[in-house]
């Protein structure tokens, strides 16, 4: 089989065509906005909606940027109320936190799509097999496709796909929900996402585009890119990061020394 860009990007112009009208749903990262500008173009944007779940655990960069992907696109984007944190199952923050999370976001989307006669879609890609994805098997579960997996799309097709297509940012730093910046176990908390929502937020206006600071209770630890781990470490810089996370709440800052890896995993 012919496994050239040029073959994937054929392939997920078949699938969508197959689909006929589709429901994306966003997160606000890189992925979904791609696939909603793929759907535009091979379906046109009267056979095309677009979905996000607004709650705690959306970063607010994440809503802006799914309602600058719908505006770009010329579709409507349905903004749902999140309704996981009316699971206790999801507040318990277990193994199965993410799973939870999306069956609740099916669960709003299924009828959503099914009144309108679409089929609904989200932005898995074939990087996404090597992590644990509990929520990708609560989606299909659903009857949920994802094109761009379909068609065997990684990382650097869509970012070659968005390049093509107009999508800004097309090297964005990955997104992820806030949740998944607590440590397992930890209950999950509005306030906790808050801060930090907020000590992300300050370190982004710090200059450092991509960080998560993770949650372990009275202790935060922050990943940089690696590259950006000696300006944090520096004097002055860190003291400011440390005065302010403790001023939102932490007792304890450290920075980890491998830098940035999806939902805090060791690396291989």
């Amino acid at each position: 089989m012919d496994d050239t860009f040029a073959a994937r990007r054929a392939r997920l112009a078949g699938v969508l065509r197959e689909l006929g009208r589709v429901l994306v749903a966003l997160s606000g990262g890189l992925d979904s906005a791609t696939l909603l500008a793929a759907a535009v173009r091979e379906l046109g944007p009267g056979r095309v909606r677009a979905a996000i779940a607004v709650g705690p655990s959306l970063p607010a960069g994440d809503l802006v940027a799914a309602r600058e992907a719908a505006g770009r696109a010329g579709v409507p984007l349905e903004e749902i109320r999140a309704a996981e944190f009316d699971d206790p199952r999801y507040l318990a923050n277990d193994a199965d936190r993410c799973y939870w999370c999306r069956r609740s976001l099916a669960a709003a989307l299924r009828p959503l799509a099914a009144r309108a006669g679409e089929v609904p879609v989200y932005g898995a890609i074939a990087d996404d097999l090597a992590e644990d994805r509990p929520g990708m098997r609560a989606l299909r579960e659903a009857g949920f496709r994802a094109p761009l997996l379909e068609a065997g799309f990684t990382k650097d097709d869509v970012r070659a796909l968005a390049d093509e297509l107009g999508v800004p940012e097309p090297d964005r730093p990955a997104s992820a929900c806030l949740s998944s910046r607590v440590a397992r176990g930890i209950p999950i908390e509005p306030a906790r996402l808050a801060r930090i929502g907020r000590a992300e937020e300050f370190l982004r206006k710090l200059g450092f585009r991509l960080v998560r600071v993770r949650d372990h209770g009275a202790l935060a630890r922050i990943e940089v890119a690696l590259a950006d781990i000696p300006r944090l470490a520096g004097g002055p810089l860190r003291d400011r990061v440390v005065a302010r996370l403790r001023e939102l709440g932490w007792d304890r800052v450290v920075l980890d020394l491998e830098g940035y890896r999806p939902a805090g995993l060791p690396r291989a």
